[in-house]
């Protein structure tokens, strides 16, 4: 025990510690001294407390071989309050770790143990640091010939770069601060290497509305304009096609993004705070993306998930008792492979269903079949081995129903979840992942395997950045080579893997709070019950039937998890928006009128403020009291109506009154089915009766009207006939206003006199 501690204490002296190395490997011999080597140290071996914050910025090469060099570049901060003096940074090689839980155990160890730590390679590699003050960042660089590291065999060796130094209260020079990595060492290409299936997702939140213009292009309405800041250069989805295209890797689309990245091409709206859309200013971001994936896809496989990327396990766990939940599972599959191969112009296929983090049960399975799809990819956290093999089984595995479960390795998947923003996390997960994918190739197994990984849906800018670098890491091929989905599976299961699909009582817990609720698809159903009552009386149906259809499979997508207020205002914004387009079909509001007589029409206008024609409606009225007035001879009467775009068409009711008195008449849209349309609308007619009497009397008058203007005509007629004869006897030749004048020079008139 003393020899170990002085082995891998600090600053051994370097032959020594070489030649005990080689004898622990010699005696060693099995994976099991060798775990116990690295088992958890003793009390007496606690973890040093660290004053020293050691980061690994880079590491070059990754996945070195024999003759390269290995430049680890970093940095040490001093977090304590004393000075530092003496230190330098080492670089500290342990065995070959014998299985992937023991790649877990060591990346989870923190600070330093003497006795279980292993100690330094030679000093002459390391990197003198005379003084590092309190809270001062210090740069360095640690540059290696692999041949001085003593890799005896192919595996994953673990590295640890330490700050050794001295302080005041610590005079004596102690490790202060380590980080540890890992190096996979396997310079020549393994005779059996495991067919490696990179998923590289594109996907996005849902930003697409049910408004549409009233053009004839029906120009989309978003709900904001983020969508351009992932497209544009430097962005998350701009990032998945650059580096995703000369990456091996399986492109998992959801089409819903393939639609609103080309709409936007083709001009879009967005809504703005004050309600008016405006016009979206980024077509021309588009239109590159567009044209940068178009061209990257070319030659790679294609997968397609339904459209919109549908959350099956919500759908399974809350909707499918719900009526018609299902039914839209079929249609967004056959939506994606036209969306795919319309855009992209590359063959697809729709043969694959996802649900959230690869999380199955039974009813999960049944729903993503429903869909049209045979295999389902799944997880193996999910999907669990026994542990029987002692190796990870190829993804394959048949559970029954023709269906299969393609079980992507959690390790490999959920590598790069965590933040990968600096370049340390970044690095250390890059050496992680290399490591696991040459331990899990390392495994005793005669038979070839195929391997996948599915990472996290949307993963962030520098997320797909750390992913890209992993995958170009295995580029060499000298343990894997380049998979696809569809060859992932199709290859032979392992007879002895697990095809058990866990129970419900299995499915996580922390998924589960994310589910969209019950409430959520009675209130798509509510929706889709409004939708075809309306439809049914459009000259052109598609005008609605498509942009909603589109959007109910949005308004299930998996983009809503863990946002659920806003899938809640999305889905009723949809509701809302629907129900104002079929009220602008509607029966006029009606002023009351008066009936005088036993007949006479009632006129009742209906108004159409859509673009387009509506027809197959019925527009009934009805009398409160029929025995006072009647429409025909009954209480009732329809006519079939027909209204043009942005129109208004009146129709004539011919009604019967026989009694005085007011009666409420009901005027009502019904479909061609008898459903009711809109609201109803009453008004009240004014019904006079008027008797035979009062006729008499009214005849009467008219008689005595008519004789005297007779009389007056005849009057008139001899008045003008006299005027006419007095005119006629009047002399041509004299004046007719003087008469002879008088001796005086007076005269007299004789008209005057006349």
């Amino acid at each position: 025990m003393a020899e170990a501690a002085d082995i891998q204490g600090a600053c051994p002296a370097p032959v020594r510690r070489r030649w005990l190395r080689r004898a622990i490997v010699l005696l060693a011999g099995t994976p099991v001294l060798a775990a116990l080597i690295y088992s958890p140290a003793p009390p007496a071996e606690a973890a040093q407390a660290s004053s020293v914050d050691v980061q690994l910025v880079s590491m070059a090469p990754s996945a070195p071989v024999k003759g390269d060099t290995l430049t680890i570049h970093g940095t040490v901060l001093n977090t304590g309050s004393e000075t530092i003096t003496d230190a330098h940074v080492g670089l500290r090689v342990g065995p070959a770790l014998a299985d992937r839980s023991s790649i877990d155990e060591a990346a989870e160890r923190t600070g330093f143990r003497a006795g279980a730590d292993p100690g330094e390679i030679d000093p002459a590699y390391a990197v003198k640091i005379a003084s590092l003050p309190s809270k001062i960042r210090q740069e360095f660089t640690l540059t290696i010939p692999v041949n001085k590291l003593e890799l005896d065999k192919d595996g994953v060796y673990p590295l640890g770069v330490s700050l050794s130094g001295v302080t005041d209260s610590r005079p004596s020079e102690q490790v202060l601060g380590i980080k540890r990595t890992f190096l996979p060492w396997q310079p020549e290409a393994a005779a059996k290497r495991s067919q490696l299936t990179y998923v590289w997702p594109l996907i996005s939140t849902t930003r697409v509305t049910a408004e549409t213009g009233s053009d004839e292009l029906q120009t989309p309405v978003f709900l904001d304009d983020s969508l351009a800041d992932e497209l544009k250069s430097g962005g998350r989805l701009e990032q998945m096609v650059t580096l995703g295209k000369d990456l091996p890797i399986t492109w998992v689309i959801d089409p819903d993004l393939l639609y609103t990245v080309d709409a936007m091409t083709k001009g879009y709206r967005v809504r703005t705070p004050g309600g008016k859309p405006v016009q979206g200013k980024n077509k021309a971001v588009a239109e590159q993306w567009l044209s940068s994936l178009e061209a990257a896809v070319q030659g790679k496989k294609v997968v397609a998930l339904p459209f919109a990327d549908p959350d099956l396990a919500s759908l399974a766990h809350h909707g499918k008792d719900v009526s018609g939940t299902l039914g839209q599972l079929r249609p967004a599959t056959d939506k994606a492979k036209q969306a795919v191969e319309t855009v992209l112009h590359v063959p697809v296929s729709t043969d694959f269903s996802w649900p959230v983090d690869g999380a199955i049960d039974p009813s999960i399975v049944n729903v993503a079949t429903s869909a049209g799809a045979h295999n389902v990819l799944t997880r193996s956290d999910s999907l669990v081995e026994s542990g029987a093999l002692g190796y990870t089984p190829s993804a394959a595995r048949p559970i029954g129903a023709g269906t299969t479960a393609v079980v992507a390795d959690a390790d490999l998947s959920t590598a790069f979840q965590g933040d990968m923003l600096n370049a340390g996390p970044s690095t250390l997960a890059v050496q992680r992942f290399l490591a696991h994918s040459l331990a899990l190739n390392l495994q005793k197994t005669d038979e070839q395997r195929s391997v996948v990984v599915a990472p996290q849906r949307m993963p962030n800018v520098s997320q797909v950045q750390t992913m890209a670098a992993a995958v170009r890491g295995l580029q060499a091929g000298r343990w894997t080579q380049p998979g696809d989905l569809e060859a992932a599976a199709a290859a032979k299961p392992d007879p002895g893997a697990t095809t058990q699909v866990p129970g419900a009582g299995q499915y996580p817990e922390a998924l589960r709070k994310q589910e969209l609720p019950v409430s959520a698809f009675e209130k798509i159903r509510t929706t889709q019950s409004t939708l075809d009552r309306f439809k049914v009386i459009l000259a052109a149906p598609d005008r609605v039937e498509i942009p909603f259809g589109n959007t109910t499979n949005r308004e299930m997508s998996t983009s809503w998890r863990g946002r659920p207020d806003e899938a809640r205002l999305y889905r009723d914004q949809v509701q809302e928006y629907l129900i104002g387009l079929t009220e602008k079909v509607k029966v006029i509001p009606k002023s009351d009128a008066t009936l005088s007589g036993h007949s006479a029409t009632i006129p009742v206008s209906v108004q159409n403020s859509l673009v387009q024609d509506v027809h197959d409606l019925v527009l009934r009225v009805k009398s409160a009291n029929p025995s006072r007035l009647m429409f025909g001879d009954k209480g009732q009467a329809e006519q079939q109506v027909t209204v043009q775009g942005d129109h208004t068409q009146t129709v004539k009711f011919p009604a019967n009154a026989t009694a005085s008195g007011p009666v409420e008449v009901t005027a009502q849209l019904y479909t061609k089915d008898g459903i009711p349309y809109g609201k109803e609308r009453r008004f009240t007619v004014e019904a006079t009766e008027i008797t035979p009497t009062v006729m008499l009397v009214i005849a009467g008058g008219v008689l005595l009207l008519v004789l005297a203007g007779i009389k007056m005509y005849a009057s008139r007629k001899r008045v003008a006939a006299r005027a006419a004869a007095e005119e006629s006897t009047q002399p041509s030749d004299e004046s007719p206003d003087t008469g002879p004048q008088s001796a005086d020079g007076s005269g007299t008139s004789e008209t005057v006199n006349r």
